[in-house]
């Protein structure tokens, strides 16, 4: 028998045998989010997409890149990675539709301490799933072993999206107006913002851990935690076929207060009435036990309204209609109102 001769680099940490392995088995995997326009399979230098040429008159890219923050954390004391790329996927995917883009591919950045090759199938196991909801190709990524940057199975995500709209199409708020209403689509629990935060609460002030069985949540730390972000993607593309949406808000980290004034006009306020929605149980959690302020938590987290819709009065009832046929939860969350002199752009009444 011959002797596998001895690598130094994989004694140094990183086994790039292990990484081959590794591509050749999530092939399947990928493959199975693949749209049309898909020209080459993994393993290249470069992903290849081609565009749709007849489907758009004068087509706009649109790119958004995020990660999941110490989400991650959380994973990795649940043991639990086939959801945290759902999140990676839903946090640039959602951003893009913000402009009503419509998401075409997606890559992802994977870099961890010695490759682990059941945690990194699991997470790209995520990433397709995500894809698979957006119907955005998982075209390719990297996957980098850092030894001494993270140690053993720790690791890092970063998304890539990339998506299309026509110029004439982008949604970019500057035709909201006075009048306009304010619709609320229900999140699902924290989504991907804020846990250094909620690790702080629930991990160094209570001394909880991820299988603690919390009464207020119906469930473990951990579940409740580890819930995936929700993907808008193809709820909000429909409704854009039908009606026009004069602006939207991905609401992330900076919450209600830091993202509604991205997208307002000069002049123009947004009333939010905070009783108009079930906030998940999740947050009066946190807002309790971690005495935090009301205005922090609307500043921090999504407080259950995870994308917001701005739309003409006319058509608010037809639009939330057409969201409750899609199986969506729609909230009336409020509207908008002049600003006048030194007023803020949110108001949370």
């Amino acid at each position: 028998m011959i002797e596998k001769e001895k690598s130094r680099y994989q004694e140094a940490g990183v086994d790039i045998d292990k990484g081959n392995a590794f591509i050749k088995g999530i092939k399947d995997i990928v493959s199975s989010t693949h749209q049309r326009g898909v020209i080459n399979e993994i393993g290249g230098f470069s992903s290849l997409f081609a565009i749709d040429k007849d489907s758009y008159r004068n087509p706009v890219l649109v790119s958004s890149t995020d990660g999941v923050g110490t989400k991650l954390a959380v994973a990795q004391l649940c043991n639990k990675h086939d959801s945290i790329g759902i999140d990676l996927v839903a946090m640039c995917v959602n951003d893009v539709i913000v402009c009503g883009a419509k998401p075409l591919f997606f890559l992802d950045y994977f870099s961890i301490g010695a490759l682990d090759l059941t945690i990194a199938t699991d997470v790209v196991k995520g990433i397709a799933d995500g894809c698979r909801q957006a119907k955005c190709s998982l075209v390719g990524g990297e996957t980098a072993e850092m030894p001494g940057l993270y140690q053993g199975s720790e690791y890092d995500l970063a998304g890539f999206v990339t998506g299309i709209i026509d110029r004439d199409e982008i949604v970019d708020g500057s035709s909201i107006k006075v009048g306009d209403k304010i619709i609320g689509l229900l999140s699902n629990g924290i989504h991907s913002n804020g846990f250094s935060l909620v690790r702080k609460i629930c991990f160094s002030d209570l001394q909880l851990s991820v299988d603690s069985n919390v009464e207020q949540l119906g469930c473990t730390l951990g579940e409740e935690l580890l819930k995936p972000t929700r993907i808008y993607v193809q709820p909000i593309l429909n409704v854009l076929k039908h009606y026009p949406i004069h602006g939207m808000v991905h609401n992330t980290g900076g919450g209600f207060y830091d993202n509604i004034p991205r997208v307002l006009p000069n002049g123009c306020r947004a009333v939010i009435e905070k009783n108009s929605w079930d906030t998940p149980a999740v947050f009066s959690f946190l807002e309790e036990k971690g005495t935090v302020s009301e205005k922090e938590m609307f500043r921090t987290f999504n407080m259950g309204i995870g994308y917001i819709c701005i739309v003409s009065e006319t058509d608010v009832d037809d639009i939330m209609h057409h969201f409750r046929a899609l199986d969506e939860t729609p909230f009336l969350i409020g509207e908008i109102t002049a600003r006048h002199n030194n007023e803020s752009e949110i108001a949370i009444i």
